[in-house]
């Protein structure tokens, strides 16, 4: 028998190699992590959320482009000229805000934040009354994550991450 690295001549029984010091032990099998619910869903919900987050993105980004190109041209009586486009500024504001927050819970998933359960758990609460896409995302970040059973394996992956 010879020694894979070095070349050297070795003994059956040896569990190291004389030339190169290599070791013959076999390598220890190590656990495989926890395969419940959170571990198998947690990096899909962090992908749905930042998708949600894009979406959001871009009716902001529509919002805005709406209120001031289009809309101030339009004229209506009785209303001031730049009273549209504060308007859609405002709601292109409320928009990105929810984008941003979106973003964020979807970073803490893939990251597995300790503080991300929770902050996913009150937006997804939040996106139930935004039906039908937020409704679905509400409806599965609640699955994946509310039961006290998902609660603990979330604190165990947080710690091993």
């Amino acid at each position: 028998m010879y020694c894979e690295r070095c070349g050297a001549q070795i003994q059956a029984e040896a569990r190291f190699c004389s030339g190169c010091g290599r070791s013959f032990e076999p390598l220890p099998v190590l656990p495989r992590p926890s395969e419940g619910r959170v571990n198998r869903h947690v990096r899909l919900l962090a992908v749905l959320w930042m998708a949600m987050g894009a979406l959001r993105l871009v009716a902001a980004a529509s919002m805005y482009v709406l209120g001031h190109f289009v809309l101030v041209r339009i004229p209506i009586p009785l209303m001031p000229e730049r009273f549209l486009g504060g308007l859609m500024a405002v709601v292109a504001s409320f928009f990105l805000f929810k984008a941003i927050l979106a973003f964020v819970a979807g970073w803490g998933l893939l990251e597995v934040q300790p503080w991300a359960r929770m902050f996913t758990l009150v937006l997804g609460f939040l996106a139930l009354l935004l039906p039908p896409v937020g409704t679905a995302l509400g409806v599965y970040t609640l699955w994946v994550l509310l039961p006290e059973q998902s609660e603990r394996e979330y604190r165990a992956l947080a710690q091993t991450a």
